[in-house]
């Protein structure tokens, strides 16, 4: 149990990759905030981790809206304590090419992605900061990294992040909190169909993957687990390509 009683707190949790997350850290002890827009898969992903021996609550918040993230860190709060782990996982891609896209569709990739994880650090980071203790883990993507044909405004705002992240883990370190970041290849979740089809479909885009297979939910799960260890304080303001071989950047 490597993270007993740690209160741990995932956007996006409901299904994917948030929820492999969210599980991942229930087997191991942790107090797990589910957190998701739609309420009631944030509820059902709690009381299923719940029914496996865990210890969750779901909570519905938009990301996007601050004030909603501050009434969401209150709740945690009042029912475990204050996040000690933070995992930005929320996200949102518009699949189309740059040309055809609008300023609606800028905004929404923009403000889940990158105000959704300036949002919920900000709620948290003064906590974490008078416990001297914390870890932060942003997922970010690949298309941060290379950037991705068809996801350009995706691929900005997770380059975004990454900024951000090696910036703010500069500013922390003293407090003992890490801020580092996990960047997934393709990897299948229910979201991924529409991407998948833009690129010609899994067989095609799974030939650029040395592994010789997409990623799994669980994979990303791993690496979020690795940067949370106690035995992880020393490694802060990294980025991990966990995709596969697909992306080996320096």
């Amino acid at each position: 149990m490597r993270f007993k009683d740690r209160v741990v707190l995932v956007t996006g949790a409901a299904r994917g990759i948030g929820k492999a997350i969210a599980e991942s850290f229930s087997k191991e002890g942790a107090r797990v905030v589910v957190n998701d827009i739609n309420e009631e898969a944030a509820k059902n992903t709690a009381r299923e981790i719940k029914e496996n021996g865990g210890e969750a609550v779901g909570i519905k918040a938009d990301v996007t809206d601050y004030e909603s993230v501050i009434k969401m860190i209150e709740e945690v709060k009042n029912t475990y304590g204050s996040v000690e782990i933070l995992v930005n996982n929320a996200g949102y891609w518009t699949i189309k090419r740059f040309k055809d896209t609008t300023p609606e569709d800028w905004e929404k990739d923009i403000r889940i992605c990158y105000y959704g994880t300036l949002n919920c650090t900000h709620a948290v980071i003064n906590d974490m900061i008078e416990r001297r203790y914390g870890r932060i883990i942003n997922i970010v993507s690949d298309a941060g990294r290379i950037g991705e044909p068809f996801l350009t405004v995706y691929s900005g705002a997770k380059a975004a992040i990454i900024g951000f992240s090696k910036a703010l883990a500069k500013e922390v370190a003293k407090y003992n909190i890490t801020v580092n970041c996990i960047a997934a290849g393709v990897t299948k979740t229910p979201g991924v169909e529409g991407f998948l089809k833009s690129v010609g479909g899994e067989e095609k885009l799974v030939k650029a993957y040395p592994r010789g297979r997409l990623g799994n939910p669980e994979d990303i799960a791993n690496g979020v687990i690795f940067f949370a260890l106690d035995e992880s304080e020393y490694i802060t303001g990294q980025v991990i390509s966990i995709s596969g071989g697909y992306t080996t950047v320096g």
